[in-house]
């Protein structure tokens, strides 16, 4: 075929844009979301609803499941990114799995200890003594809730804690356990928003983590796939920001009637923005944030004293220019 056209077809522009055509490639990318769909998510739907992965030459294909068993998939390639929450990453690392955290999808742990206002409980140190449920001895709620008892001198041994999955909000209100580890922008605002009076413990300053967000394969960050997916990540967040209605209802076709509120949504936009992002791009990881939660792993012997808070996390992929 000849790599020559006639003029009047390059005047008009047809033979560039159809050969741009013919000759785009379009990558599969895997991407792993935890547990089930639901609004917590809604900023992954929108990139892949509006086209903004498309836009990087890229198709979206999400894997729904718990992190722990999405994790190894990432591992043995099955899947190329996971949404988790930085101790996955930090723990995989830790076992010397070259896997790193890359985009803050919220800029603190949105992690709570909220109780029934009839508990009283409205410090650290009124947990001493009382019934603590929380999903189970892994994650950020558990380090999260570690860190708020070691604030107020308490120690694991000084509470009970109750493995009780993710039925926070009616272990609380049941009167099973006396308080819950659960979070800001979920259990806490279901409650309020059926009248019920509820105590919340701030649990940021004891374990200033940021919360879940993009994790991937060190392979990954070689090369240009890991600023793609980022990229439209980021103009989803910043489209879920600046209209968080609309994002609920573009992101409600994936997650169903069942999983989740706008009201829930309206209180995770707040989490995705800081000061640091807004000199830094949406997304963006506080080094300081890192390097104070990843002293307190140390000191309780989950991450080897030799590390670098770095070490498990990256901001290469992250566009300054999308705040």
């Amino acid at each position: 075929m000849s790599r020559f056209f006639p003029a009047a077809l390059l005047s008009l522009g047809l033979v560039a844009s159809g050969v741009a055509g013919a000759q785009a490639t379009t990558r599969t990318v895997h991407i792993g979301l935890g547990y089930i769909p639901n609004v917590q998510f809604t900023p992954f739907y929108v990139a892949n609803r509006l086209g903004y992965f498309k836009a990087e030459g890229l198709d979206v294909e999400y894997q729904h499941g718990y992190v722990s068993a999405l994790i190894p998939l990432l591992l043995q390639g099955k899947l190329d990114f996971v949404v988790g929450d930085p101790e996955d990453a930090i723990f995989a690392r830790a076992a010397g799995q070259p896997v790193k955290y890359i985009m803050a999808m919220y800029q603190q742990v949105p992690v709570t200890v909220f109780s029934l206002a009839g508990k009283n409980i409205r410090t650290a140190a009124d947990l001493k003594g009382k019934i603590i449920g929380l999903p189970g001895t892994f994650g950020s709620t558990y380090f999260a809730l570690g860190a708020l008892l070691d604030s107020a001198g308490l120690k694991e041994s000084d509470v009970k804690l109750a493995s009780i999955g993710f039925t926070q909000l009616e272990a609380v209100r049941g009167g099973r356990v006396d308080a819950a580890v659960g979070y800001v922008n979920n259990e806490v605002v279901n409650l309020k928003a059926a009248g019920v009076p509820v105590n919340t413990l701030d649990v940021t300053k004891a374990y200033p983590m940021v919360g879940v967000g993009i994790i991937t394969t060190e392979k990954n960050l070689g090369g240009d796939l890991a600023k793609k997916v980022v990229r439209a990540a980021q103009r989803a967040m910043r489209f879920t920001i600046t209209d968080p209605a609309r994002a609920f209802q573009i992101g409600q076709k994936d997650f169903g009637s069942g999983g989740g509120t706008l009201s829930v949504l309206q209180a995770s936009v707040p989490l995705m923005q800081s000061a640091v992002t807004k000199l830094n791009g949406l997304g963006y990881s506080d080094p300081a944030a890192w390097n104070k939660a990843v002293a307190y792993l140390q000191q309780q012997g989950k991450v080897p004293a030799s590390a670098k808070a770095s070490d498990f996390y990256s901001n290469a992929a992250i566009s300054k220019t999308l705040k």
